[in-house]
């Protein structure tokens, strides 16, 4: 990420939607939107022509649409972060989000504090997934185990490789907050986060937060009491 201001690609096809989020962002000291795009290859060369720390991504957009670009633009900066915002709810666009590597995921009508919050997250490595989407990928993945679980052993279980501490910094890793955020919520040092998330990536087999998150719902790695308490 930028030592300044944090640099972002607006992607949005509703040119007034569009004006009015550019200005309530660049009210923010620290937020500089370099590049706006009205469609998804507009995106992605725009994308592949300013140094971006972020892209800040609506689903509905024309030509090639949200969910492609995402998915191109992760092909092209794999280290570029994208926060989707959109209007859509559906269960299968969650899954097909998280499949086309975005970070995040924000219902548009949030308060603009949530969302610059949620920007300066995923912007700093944390993954941010909307409370209402996060239910519905919760809800999608216990079907999916469902279907598993009946297609093979009944004894077959998943021990949970994590202890009771990793399962609670994965909890709130999974509700978006950085490593700073959940040091001061347990009362611990932000190099021990660092190095439990280390252990938590490690022990999963995952390559980063946003997969360990998925995974810790999809798995049912956390606790229920720890997704539903941790804000």
């Amino acid at each position: 990420m930028s030592t300044n201001n944090l640099k972002i690609l607006l992607v949005e096809d509703d040119e007034l939607f569009r004006l009015g989020l550019r200005m309530r962002l660049q009210q923010e000291p620290s937020i500089e939107i370099v590049a706006e795009a009205e469609d998804g290859e507009q995106a992605l060369e725009l994308a592949s022509r300013y140094p971006l720390d972020l892209v800040l991504l609506d689903v509905g957009l024309p030509g090639i649409g949200g969910i492609e670009a995402c998915r191109q633009i992760k092909q092209q900066h794999p280290q570029l972060p994208i926060l989707v915002l959109t209007s859509r709810f559906e269960k299968p666009l969650i899954a097909r989000l998280i499949e086309a590597g975005a970070h995040g995921y924000c219902l548009k009508g949030i308060p603009s504090e949530s969302l610059i919050l949620a920007l300066r997250s995923v912007a700093a490595g944390a993954s941010w997934w909307d409370r209402t989407a996060t239910t519905e990928i919760r809800a999608a993945f216990e079907t999916s185990n469902t279907v598993e679980t009946q297609a093979t052993q009944p004894t077959e279980q998943l021990e949970n490789p994590l202890t009771k501490r990793e399962q609670e910094i994965l909890a709130l890793v999974a509700a978006g907050k950085s490593n700073q955020e959940i040091a001061s919520i347990l009362y611990i040092a932000p190099g021990t986060v660092r190095v439990h998330v280390h252990a938590i990536l490690q022990k999963l087999e995952v390559r980063d937060r946003t997969q360990a998150a998925v995974l810790a719902i999809q798995k049912g790695l956390v606790a229920s009491e720890f997704l539903e308490n941790r804000e």
